[in-house]
Formats: structure tokens, C-alpha cells, sequence
């Protein structure tokens, strides 16, 4: 088979992306799935902690339907964090989507940050479960390949740090220092380990919600919070078997597609959803075995989806882990009516 130029790959990666319009739940999805949540809990007053939250809602001089929006608008904005660029091996010039600038409006590096892998364990940060990492995917595609071959050799932009291209270093940001640090969580992580895309371990998604956790705690926002919204990736079984191909941007937009019309976020498949999760304490301060609790569930319900595109395969799926991210979501959001 004859091996495509690299400038060739660039075309045949932005034409598949273009295609696809791959990203985690499409922002949209995330946006409904935070906004439900918020819905269930006021028709739900005795069970969920909706009067506590409206009380710190009021004090804080937010409606619930303000904060609603915010959080919701939180969830869909973390897809076009301005926070990763990977640099050439060759020109050490750094960018934050494929195709230099061409990608930016289709995906964002960012992406990487958004996966558990269920299929491979600890990682080498002592992740218990980690990220996206290429070189260790038991599940992969045509869209995990063609990344891989772009980037090949590519690193992480580090700042000033040690790792450039051959011609230079054109950082642009230090990912390493500032993103990948924030997620990093207090676990090992050297840059050695970001100097090929092949072989990066990104930082699992529930890290990334923790770090935002984290900032929510010390100074509460709905921002911030909404922020923490978007590990329902978690229930996305393509980030919990972890590939970018497989169906994966299909899936997402049929999920948006018939959200409604298939009563995805049905409240009596939510309620009975919120049973599937250890509630979290009142006090607690690391909500991660919760998300991965909602990671455990999509990876062992949803595989299907990665292999079949019909209707009633689908269906069956979305109506099961669509429901258990609002109930997530609902879990999380009972903590953070506490903080408030």
C-alpha cells in the first residue's frame, strides 16, 4: 500500500473530520443534559437538594433559570478550550487543531483530555484508570490512524521548556506546564512522556473535572461549575471504550438528533438512573469515583454503538446512558448546593 505524504494525510484527516464533526457529546447535548438536570431536581424537591441550591442560588443572585443557562453554557464551552497545541517534529511550530488553523472550528486538541479508558487501567501518571493514549488503545480507527500519522513525532508545546522541532520551537502556549499540570492532579508526569503523540498519556476526563471542582469549591461560580458538567462524556461509551472513529461523530449528532423526540431525558428513566450512583457526601471534596462510577456504566452498556449504526441499537443505548449523565449531573450538582 502506498504511504500517503504527510500533506496528503492532512487533507484525508480534514476531510474526515469535516465529515464527521467530531467532538466529545456534541456541545449541544452537553448543554441539555446539564439544563435537565437542573429540571429534574425542581420537580424533584424532596428526593435532590433543589431547595438548598435555590437558597444559595438567590444569595448568590442567580434564577434558577440563569443558573440553568450558565452551567449549561459551561458544559458546551469546554469543547473549544483554548488550552492544548501540539508542535511539529519538524518545524516545532505549535497549534491547537489539525491542519493548522483549518480545524479549529471542527476540533481542538483539547479533545484528547476528554477520555477514560475502560479497556487499559492505571496509566503512568498512577491514574487508577487513564486517558486517551494511541499506543495503547485496544479500540481504534480510521480517524485514531490518521491522527496518529499526522502527528506522529509531534510533542506537546511546553513553553520554554526543553522539547522543540528541528528547526525551532515555536510555543505558543506550555500546555505541559499549565493544562496538563492542572489535571495532572498531584500524579507523575514528565515531559518526556508528552514527545510523541503516539505514545502520549493524556490525563483521563474525570481530572479534568476534578481540577474545575476544585476551582469551584474555592470560589464557587456557575461557570466553573458547568465546567465540571462535561465529564458526561463519561457516559459516551466511545470516551469509555476511548476511539475518535468507530461511529463516534455519528453517534453524537444522532443522540442530538432525536434528544427530544426519543425522550432521552425522560424523567422517570433519570430517577431510575440516580440509584446507579453512590451519592456523594456532603462534604466531599473529590467527586471522581462518582464520574468514574458513570464511565464504569457506559462502557459496560454501550459498546454497541461503536459497531452499529441502527436505529433501535442506538435507541436502546441513548435511553439508558443519556439518562444516567443527567443523574450524574443531579448527583453533582446535590454537592454543590452544599457550597453554594
Amino acid at each position: 500500500m502506498k504511504q500517503l505524504s504527510r500533506s496528503a494525510l492532512a487533507l484525508a484527516v480534514l476531510s474526515t473530520l469535516c465529515a464527521s464533526g467530531a467532538q466529545a457529546f456534541t456541545q449541544e447535548t452537553h448543554r441539555r443534559i446539564a439544563m435537565d438536570a437542573v429540571t429534574f431536581m425542581k420537580a424533584n424537591p424532596g428526593s435532590t437538594n433543589y431547595n438548598k441550591l435555590v437558597a444559595g442560588l438567590t444569595r448568590a443572585g442567580y434564577t434558577v433559570e440563569q443558573f440553568a443557562q450558565a452551567i449549561g453554557q459551561g458544559a458546551y464551552d469546554v469543547d473549544d478550550f483554548a488550552d492544548t497545541y501540539l508542535c511539529g517534529a519538524t518545524t516545532g511550530d505549535c497549534q491547537m487543531a489539525p491542519v493548522w488553523g483549518l480545524g479549529a472550528s471542527i476540533v481542538k486538541y483539547t479533545s484528547y483530555f476528554h477520555f477514560q479508558n475502560h479497556t487499559a487501567g492505571p496509566d503512568v501518571h498512577g491514574n487508577d484508570i487513564g486517558g486517551y493514549n494511541y499506543h495503547k488503545l485496544t479500540v481504534w480507527g480510521d480517524i485514531d490512524k490518521m491522527a496518529a500519522g499526522w502527528l506522529y513525532g509531534d510533542h506537546m508545546d511546553d513553553g520554554a521548556g526543553g522539547m522543540k522541532g528541528w528547526f525551532g520551537d515555536g510555543s505558543k502556549y506550555n500546555t505541559y506546564g499549565i493544562t496538563e499540570a492542572h489535571y495532572r492532579l498531584g500524579g507523575k508526569s514528565t515531559p518526556d512522556m508528552y514527545a510523541d503523540f503516539e505514545k502520549m498519556p493524556f490525563q483521563p476526563i474525570d481530572n479534568l473535572a476534578q481540577y474545575w471542582w476544585q476551582q469551584f469549591l474555592a470560589q464557587p461560580t456557575a461557570q466553573t461549575l458547568g465546567f465540571v458538567m462535561h465529564s458526561t462524556d463519561l457516559l459516551q461509551p466511545h470516551h469509555t471504550w476511548t476511539t475518535s472513529a468507530k461511529n463516534h461523530s455519528g453517534w453524537e449528532s444522532w443522540v442530538n438528533d432525536y434528544y427530544y423526540s426519543e425522550g432521552f431525558n425522560d424523567q422517570a428513566l433519570v430517577k431510575a438512573a440516580m440509584t446507579s450512583f453512590t451519592p456523594l457526601a456532603p462534604n466531599a471534596v473529590d467527586i471522581r469515583p462518582l464520574l468514574t462510577q458513570g464511565g464504569a456504566f457506559s462502557y459496560s452498556q454501550g459498546g454497541i454503538v461503536l459497531s452499529s449504526t441502527d436505529h433501535n441499537d442506538r435507541k436502546v443505548v441513548a435511553r439508558k446512558v443519556v439518562p444516567h449523565a443527567i443523574a450524574m449531573v443531579v448527583h453533582l450538582l446535590n454537592r454543590a448546593a452544599e457550597r453554594f
